[in-house]
């Protein structure tokens, strides 16, 4: 098991010695002078992701999802204009939503992470920022009256219709409320409502849902993913208590670890990524401590947080199944407690990262992800920490948090 990861050997923030190594002289810079060196790096990352995604590609694109494509860079893009308000930035990710556009017309895909609604809500945030009323309106107007949701759809995060709402979500934050209208999305969430109960069957579990025939516990195929997106929905007061619950019964049937099933009666207690184990479940934990005020979340945040902190720095890169996304789990920590410890360990990853990253990748010693420059798999997350930790407290899971 220990293969998939790296040892953490990065000692307490109090027992901290400088001149140690380069990663210890790393975490004792002053937090002003080491955010200015991620934020340097992330530039750096920026050029060459934008050269490796968009500029051999004769701006035609065959991959347009966040999770591996073009739209990814534009997500990147953006984010980098939110730091830098350079015009140039936001053009650039305007122009490869553009051509996400074209290249998503009729893939049939209706999520933010990996299908043409996260093409639609991007673009038209972006549009927004450019003030370009025109382009806003084709965007909002492609998501409310193009993507149609077939009835064989499954929930989840990646494919499915927890999706979509986030999508909707995402919309209506940057745009304002009721862009994608409340009886829109209620009647998506009835679905999901629906299609858990009917699989749970009066269970030990409230909402039980699958994917690929398996009953996935994890963030992008599961019950985490699907729970988190929900949280953020208008529920009935029996629906906030099948969430609840549902969430509990994950709790209960945790690993003696700490860890979490990636599947329903799956014993191998082996991940600890955002897609599959601790990670993604902290995250909605955090999430659901948030806005129930539960402090049996509270608890279990900080216990599956305990997990990553030991067994998170993967030997991967990337934000779905790598040390850039497991960052993010203390980054949300670090928002729900206020406990510096949590901060501390964030930098911890990422400076990992800063420091070594590139070599072991080169080494051949961690993997850089099969699509290297993506967002989800390769540096493209990377970099988008990077920018993240400039502003902690306002730091979000990439197409994830809100």
């Amino acid at each position: 098991m220990a293969d998939r990861f790296f040892p953490n050997e990065i000692p307490p923030e109090t027992s901290l010695t400088p001149q140690q190594d380069s990663l210890s002289n790393l975490l004792s810079l002053p937090f002003t002078t080491l955010s200015d060196k991620l934020k340097t790096s992330a530039f750096h990352l920026k050029q060459t992701i934008v050269n490796e995604m968009w500029g051999p590609s004769g701006k035609r694109v065959k991959d347009y999802s966040l999770y591996t494509g073009a739209l990814g860079t534009a997500y990147l893009l953006f984010k980098v204009y939110q730091v830098t308000k350079s015009e140039n930035d936001l053009k650039l990710c305007s122009d490869i939503v553009k051509a996400c556009d074209s290249a998503s017309k009729d893939s049939g895909r209706v999520t933010f992470i990996c299908g043409r609604a996260g093409v639609c809500s991007l673009g038209a945030v972006v549009a927004k920022y450019a003030g370009d009323e025109r382009l806003l309106e084709h965007y909002i107007t492609q998501l409310k009256e193009q993507i149609k949701l077939p009835s064989d759809l499954p929930n989840e995060l990646l494919y499915g219709r927890v999706g979509f709402l986030w999508a909707c979500s995402f919309l209506n934050k940057h745009i304002g409320k009721d862009t994608i209208s409340t009886a829109r999305m209620r009647a998506v969430v009835d679905e999901i409502i629906k299609a858990g109960r009917r699989l749970a069957n009066k269970g030990r579990c409230p909402l039980m849902y699958e994917w690929h025939g398996k009953k996935y516990w994890g963030a992008a195929h599961g019950l985490a993913g699907i729970m988190h997106v929900l949280i953020d929905m208008e529920l009935k007061p029996d629906e906030v208590e099948d969430v609840r619950n549902t969430l509990r019964y994950m709790i209960k049937n945790r690993f003696s670890s700490g860890n979490y099933p990636s599947s329903e009666g799956n014993e191998s207690d082996r991940l600890v990524h955002w897609c599959h184990g601790a990670p993604g479940v902290t995250l909605t934990l955090v999430k659901a401590a948030q806005v129930f005020g539960d402090k049996e979340f509270v608890q279990a945040a900080v216990d599956a947080g305990e997990v990553v902190w030991q067994r998170g720095m993967l030997k991967r890169v990337g934000i779905c199944h790598g040390i850039s996304g497991n960052t993010y789990v203390f980054l949300a920590l670090y928002r729900l407690t206020g406990n510096s410890e949590y901060l501390y360990r964030a930098k911890a990853f990422a400076c990992f990262l800063f420091d070594r990253a590139q070599k072991l990748i080169s080494e051949g010693k961690m993997h850089g992800g099969d699509r290297p420059y993506s967002q989800f798999e390769g540096i493209g997350g990377m970099a988008y920490l990077f920018l993240d930790m400039v502003e902690p407290s306002t730091a979000r899971f990439p197409a994830y948090e809100l």
